[in-house]
């Protein structure tokens, strides 16, 4: 963890600059779900500093095969207690359990509830997957902070083949209030009831991407690809 921070810090004021909104919502202490969107294979860089920045340590969900990744990627998030997600497997619920054990230590869990970068033309939160509703059904107890973030795809824009590393990029990051889940509180996790859930925090997201764009955001989530 040490080694991600030392990295983490000169590599984000070197290529981005920082707008941080709502800090002071990210829990100082005790288990803490932070749901955000994904706009681009940057983002784990700058969400890290936003939650370092609040002065919590991050653990992400993370895609299994990164783990495997070449140095320094690869060991810095297996030596960082990062939890893997292996999709599509029996072993996608040792990681529910992972980060279940890891909430209840009080430690932060981060999770990007679309699973992958969005496919939305422009840039809005997509259909997310229910894992993270699964979640909150399992640990009740502890909120989900929902955390917009905007800008990273101006300077990484993968699936368009775009990187601009000059000049410094201008990315943003907003934590809102808690999401109030009290009345799931309790139920099986049903679809119908996880599928509530989901959409419930991804609306809290998609606005607090909309107050950092300064736009309304539109009704409906674009739908994801089937593959993904």
């Amino acid at each position: 963890m040490r080694l991600a921070w030392l990295v983490m810090y000169p590599l984000t004021m070197l290529l981005f600059k920082v707008r941080w909104r709502g800090l002071d919502r990210i829990p100082k202490s005790g288990g803490a779900i932070v749901a955000v969107n994904h706009v681009s294979y940057a983002d784990p860089i700058v969400f890290g500093r936003f939650i370092w920045d609040a002065g919590r340590v991050p653990r992400y969900l993370a895609k299994a095969g990164l783990f495997s990744a070449p140095f320094p990627v690869g060991q810095v998030i297996r030596g960082s207690g990062q939890i893997p997600v292996h999709r599509g497997s029996v072993n996608a619920a040792e990681a529910l359990q992972a980060a279940v054990d890891a909430l209840r230590s009080g430690q932060m869990v981060l999770i990007y509830p679309e699973g992958t970068v969005t496919r939305d033309p422009d840039f809005w939160p997509m259909q997310a997957k229910t894992g993270i509703a699964r979640l909150a059904l399992m640990v009740p107890e502890v909120p989900v902070i929902p955390v917009g973030q905007w800008g990273a795809q101006n300077f990484l824009d993968y699936y368009h083949k775009k990187l601009r590393p000059l000049p410094r990029t201008e990315v943003w990051a907003s934590a809102g209030q808690p999401v109030d889940l009290s009345e799931f509180a309790g139920q099986p996790p049903t679809r119908e009831v996880l599928q509530a859930i989901t959409e419930r925090i991804m609306v809290a997201v998609r606005d607090e991407v909309a107050g950092l764009r300064g736009e309304p955001a539109p009704e409906t989530f674009a739908r994801r690809p089937a593959s993904k």
